[in-house]
C-alpha cells in the first residue's frame, strides 16, 4: 500500500472484509527519518503503552536507540496495524529531559543525589510513620501503565507488608466502572467479550465510548467491517459528534448526567415488545422481575423529556438492539466519568443479558479500560482489590491469599472496604494519610477541582514521594523523586481488555541512573526488611520472570488462571487471553459462554452495592440472592446529577480525550507528529450556543465553573446544544519544561467538581455547570484536530485542515492482498516492501 500520512489519516487504508470473515492482515511501520528496514540491529517485541487496545508491535533497535515500530501481523489483537500513538509516542523515551538520577527537596528545591541517599530518606520515614502511627499512616497511588509484575509486587507489599488499606491507581479515574459494572452483573471482574467478536456482530453499540479516538485500531476493525459486506449496524451514544456517531445508523445525544434514564427507556421497549430471550433468563440469571418493574416508569416520552432524545430515536435504537443476532456492547468514559456511572453500566449489561447475547461470536461485552495495563493493576491488587479477584469481605479468600503469601492472615487488611484515591486525598487533607507514594501517574492535573489537590499534594506535613519519568507538575512538588524506567527499557507482562496478555521485552537501557520500576519496589521491600510468618523476605522474586511466575501462582484456580502462560509461550507469537491453564491451554476467547459466571458465593469478588446509596451488600443478603451463581440483573432509578445549569451557570461541561494526546502529555507531547497535531487546549461549543455568546471560531474565551477558569480557543462543532466540551490532557505547561505564553489556566480539571460515583467511587467529570464567555477575538481557527470529533462544522480554510507534519509518513503493508487476510509473519517480507 505504501506511503501514507498517519496524522491526516489516523485510521490508515481500508481493507474491507465480510461478518464471519478473519480480519484482513495490514502491517504499519515507522521509523526514524533517515533510518530503512534494512539499517536496524534488532526487532524486540512489544505491545502499545498509550491507550488500552494492547497492538502488539516490534521495537526496532539500531546502535542501542530506538528508531520505530512496526506491527505485528501475527498477533490477535491488531493483525499488524497501529494507530497513530503507536507510531509516534515512542520517541519520548529519549527526551532529553527524562528523568536520570534521584532528586530530593533541600531548603524547599528539588536536587539531584544518589538513590543511597532518596531511597533510605523513604525508607527511614516510611518506618518511623509505622512505628508512630501505623500502616494507616502510608498510601500508595499508583497507574496503568506499569507491567503486572510490578502491580503484583506493589500490592504485596502494600497488603501483604506494610499493611495498609490505602491502595489505588488512577485506573479509578477511568476504569472503575467497568470494574464495579462487572462485578454487579457478573460476580467479577473480567470482560465477557472478545475483539473477534467485531468480526461477527450484526449489531455494535457503543456507550460513551469514542471508540475512534481512544482505541483507533479497534476502530479500524469496525471501519473494516462497515467498508465490508453485510455491515453492522452501529448505535452510538455521545453528546458529541464523533466520528463513531458519524457513521452510526443511530446517533443517540443524551443531556450529560441522564444515562441511567436513557438505558431504562430502551430497556423498557426491549420488554415491552418482548424482545428478551425468556428461556435465558430463566436458565441462567436473577432479578428480572425487578428490572421489568423498575423500567416499566421510562416510557419513551418521558425519557425523551429528561435526556433530549427524541422519543423516536430511543424506539429505533431499541428496535435494532432487540432484533439483533449477535450483538455486540461497549462502554467508556461517557458511562464511567458521569452521574450514575455503574448504574448506567450496568444497564448495558442487561441489554446483552436479557437478550442472552453472551459467550457466543459477535455477542458480547467490553466495559473498556482506558490504560493499556489498567486490567492488570485491577487483577494484581494495587487499585485496591485483592490479588487474582480475591474478595475482600470473604475470610476463605483473605486466607487463601495468606497462604500464598505466607503471611498471618489479619496481618491483610480486610476490616473495611480499600480505600478509593478520592478518600485517600481527604485523608491526607486531614492529615491522616502522612506518607503519599505516587507511581506512573499525575494526580496534579488528572484529579478533580485541581486547586484542592494542589492544596493537599503542597502540604508540608504530607512526605510526597513521586516515580516517574518526567519531572511532572506532580513530581515538581515531590519531596522525592525516583527516576524510573519505562516501555521498551525493561521487560514484563501486561493484559488488554479483552484479556489478552502480551509481553514486553526491554529494548534499550533506561537513560542515566532510572531504574524499573519492579527493581525499586523490590528495593524498599528489602530496606523495609519486609518478612513472611516464616522470617524469610516476602518478597521472593528478583527479577521480571521470577516476578512473573511468583503472579501466576497467585492465579491458580481464579477467575484470572495465568498458570498456562509463560514467558516462552509468550514469545514470538500472538498475544493469549486468560484464562489459560490445563483446561484451556491456548486461552479462553469468551467467557460466560456455557451460561455459568464466576458468581457463586464462595467464589465471587465482590457481593455487590446499592446502585444508588452505594452500600454494600451483605454476604448473607447475596448468598440468599444468588445461591447458585447465576448473572444478576440489577436494576436503577435514574437520579439527576448533583450540579445542574443555573441562571449562572447555564451550560454543562463535559470533558475527555482527543486522538492525539493520552492523559497529562507527559510522553504525548513529546513526540513532535503527535504534539503539532494538537498542540493546546481548545473548548468545543455548538454552532447554536456559540451564536448566543457571541463566539466564533478560534475566538479566545474563557470557561468557567464554580470551582475556577479556564480559557481555550474556541472550536464550533456538532456537539448537543447546552454542552460545552474541554480536553482534559493539557496542564499547566505549553510545552514540558515551559508555561503558557499568556499565563491563563488551561487545565480542564480546574473546573471539574469533588464528586465520584456512589458504587464504583470513580469521580465525575462530565457534569460540571459552567458558562462560557468571549475574552478576545481569534487570529485564526483554534489549534484542535479537524478529523475527529472536534472537526469543525460550517466554512473551514482548508490549510488549517489536520495534516502531518513531514516526519508523519508511515508505511502500511497488506502482504496477503486486500480482503484476504493472509497471515505474514515474516519481518523480511514487510521489510522488503517498506
Amino acid at each position: 500500500m505504501g506511503r501514507i500520512d498517519r496524522i491526516a489519516e489516523p485510521w490508515g487504508t481500508r481493507t474491507p472484509y465480510p461478518g464471519g470473515g478473519t480480519w484482513p492482515v495490514r502491517v504499519d511501520t515507522h521509523l526514524a527519518e533517515g533510518v530503512s528496514p534494512q539499517d536496524v540491529d534488532r526487532w524486540v517485541q512489544t505491545a502499545s503503552i498509550l491507550h488500552s487496545n494492547g497492538d502488539a508491535m516490534d521495537l526496532a533497535v539500531k546502535d542501542n536507540r530506538i528508531v520505530g515500530v512496526r506491527g505485528r501481523a501475527g498477533d490477535r489483537v491488531n493483525h499488524g496495524r497501529l494507530g497513530p500513538k503507536d507510531l509516534y509516542g515512542w520517541q519520548a523515551n529519549a527526551s532529553p529531559d527524562r528523568l536520570t538520577r534521584p532528586l530530593v527537596r533541600e531548603g524547599g528545591k528539588l536536587v539531584e543525589t544518589d538513590w543511597e541517599t532518596a531511597m533510605q530518606r523513604v525508607v527511614d520515614r516510611s518506618k518511623a510513620l509505622l512505628a508512630e502511627q501505623g500502616p494507616s499512616a502510608l498510601g500508595f497511588y499508583t497507574t496503568g501503565q506499569l507491567f503486572a509484575e510490578e502491580y503484583y509486587t506493589l500490592g504485596t507489599i502494600a497488603h501483604g507488608g506494610i499493611g495498609t488499606n490505602h491502595v489505588d491507581g488512577n485506573t479509578r479515574l477511568c476504569t472503575a466502572t467497568a470494574a464495579e459494572a462487572l462485578k454487579e452483573s457478573f460476580g467479577c471482574d473480567g470482560q465477557p467479550g472478545s475483539y473477534t467478536d467485531v468480526d461477527h456482530a450484526d449489531v455494535i453499540a457503543l456507550y460513551g465510548h469514542n471508540v475512534a479516538e481512544t482505541q483507533t485500531v479497534l476502530w479500524t476493525r469496525m471501519l473494516d467491517r462497515l467498508a465490508g459486506p453485510n455491515p453492522p449496524a452501529i448505535i452510538c451514544v455521545d453528546p458529541r459528534l464523533t466520528e463513531v456517531a458519524r457513521a452510526a445508523t443511530v446517533h443517540l445525544a443524551p443531556r450529560p448526567g441522564t444515562n441511567v434514564a436513557l438505558m431504562n427507556g430502551l430497556l423498557h421497549e426491549l420488554i415491552a415488545n418482548g424482545w428478551v430471550d425468556q428461556d435465558y433468563i430463566k436458565a441462567h440469571t436473577v432479578g428480572y422481575q425487578e428490572l421489568e418493574k423498575e423500567v416499566a416508569k421510562y416510557p419513551p416520552v418521558l425519557v425523551a423529556g429528561i435526556t433530549g432524545v427524541p422519543a423516536e430515536k430511543i424506539q429505533e435504537a431499541a428496535r435494532i438492539l432487540g432484533h439483533a443476532e449477535r450483538l455486540l456492547s461497549t462502554v467508556l468514559q461517557g458511562f464511567y466519568q458521569s452521574n450514575q456511572a455503574t448504574a448506567a453500566a450496568v444497564q448495558v449489561n442487561n441489554v446483552n443479558i436479557i437478550r442472552g447475547m453472551l459467550g457466543k461470536p459477535g455477542c458480547g461485552i467490553l466495559q473498556m479500560n482506558g490504560q493499556p495495563t489498567a486490567e492488570n493493576t485491577r487483577e494484581c491488587g494495587a487499585d485496591g482489590d485483592l490479588a487474582a479477584f480475591r474478595n475482600w469481605s470473604n475470610d476463605a479468600h483473605i486466607q487463601d491469599l495468606a497462604r500464598v503469601w505466607n503471611v498471618d492472615p489479619m496481618s491483610i487488611p480486610h476490616y473495611s472496604p480499600p480505600t478509593h484515591l478520592m478518600q485517600m486525598m481527604r485523608y491526607a487533607e486531614d492529615g491522616s494519610i502522612r506518607m503519599l507514594w505516587v507511581s506512573g501517574t499525575n494526580p496534579a492535573v488528572s484529579l478533580p477541582e485541581l486547586p484542592r489537590i494542589r492544596s493537599i499534594l503542597e502540604q508540608e506535613r504530607l512526605f510526597l514521594v513521586v516515580q516517574d519519568i518526567f519531572l511532572s507538575e506532580t513530581a515538581q512538588l515531590a519531596d522525592v523523586v525516583f527516576p524510573a524506567a519505562t516501555w521498551g527499557e525493561k521487560t514484563g507482562t501486561f493484559t488488554n481488555v479483552d484479556r489478552t496478555v502480551h509481553l514486553s521485552e526491554k529494548a534499550v537501557d533506561p537513560p542515566g541512573e532510572a531504574r524499573p520500576d519492579l527493581d525499586i519496589f523490590i528495593d524498599y521491600a528489602r530496606r523495609m526488611e519486609l518478612k513472611d510468618k516464616d522470617g524469610q523476605p516476602l518478597i521472593k522474586w528478583h527479577d521480571p520472570e521470577s516476578a512473573f511466575e511468583a503472579w501466576k501462582e497467585c492465579t491458580r484456580g481464579r477467575p484470572c488462571d495465568y498458570t498456562g502462560i509463560s514467558y516462552a509461550k509468550l514469545r514470538g507469537g500472538s498475544g493469549i487471553q486468560w484464562p489459560c491453564n490445563e483446561e484451556s491451554p491456548d486461552g479462553t476467547e469468551r467467557i460466560y459462554a456455557d451460561g455459568k459466571f464466576w458468581a457463586h458465593p464462595d467464589y465471587c469478588e465482590n457481593y455487590g452495592r446499592d446502585l444508588v446509596t452505594g452500600a454494600p451488600v451483605e454476604p448473607t443478603e447475596y448468598k440468599a440472592l444468588n445461591p447458585d451463581g447465576k448473572a444478576i440483573i440489577k436494576a436503577a432509578e435514574y437520579v439527576p446529577p448533583h450540579e445542574l445549569p443555573s441562571q449562572d451557570y447555564p451550560l454543562q461541561l463535559i470533558t475527555g480525550r482527543t486522538l492525539f494526546h493520552f492523559h497529562t502529555r507527559t510522553k504525548t507531547a513529546r513526540a513532535p507528529e503527535l504534539q503539532a497535531a494538537a498542540p493546546d487546549v481548545w473548548v468545543e461549543v455548538s454552532a447554536h450556543d456559540a451564536g448566543a455568546h457571541g463566539l466564533g471560531e478560534g475566538d479566545l474565551a474563557e470557561v468557567a465553573t464554580p470551582r475556577g477558569s479556564v480559557q481555550a480557543k474556541v472550536r464550533i462543532v456538532g456537539i448537543r446544544d447546552g454542552v460545552v466540551f474541554l480536553p482534559f490532557h493539557y496542564g499547566y505547561w505549553d510545552t514540558p519544561g515551559g508555561h503558557h505564553p499568556d499565563g491563563a489556566g488551561r487545565a480542564a480539571n480546574e473546573l471539574t467538581i469533588t464528586d465520584w460515583d456512589a458504587a464504583s467511587k470513580q469521580p465525575i467529570f462530565k457534569t460540571a455547570a459552567a458558562r462560557i464567555t468571549r475574552v478576545r477575538s481569534g487570529d485564526g481557527p483554534a489549534s484542535a484536530p479537524t478529523n475527529t470529533a472536534s472537526a469543525p462544522v460550517g466554512d473551514f480554510p482548508g490549510d488549517a485542515r489536520t495534516r502531518g507534519i513531514p516526519s508523519a509518513m508511515a508505511f502500511e503493508d497488506s502482504p496477503g492482498g486486500p480482503g484476504t487476510g493472509a497471515p505474514d509473519d515474516t519481518a523480511t517480507r514487510q521489510e522488503g516492501t517498506l
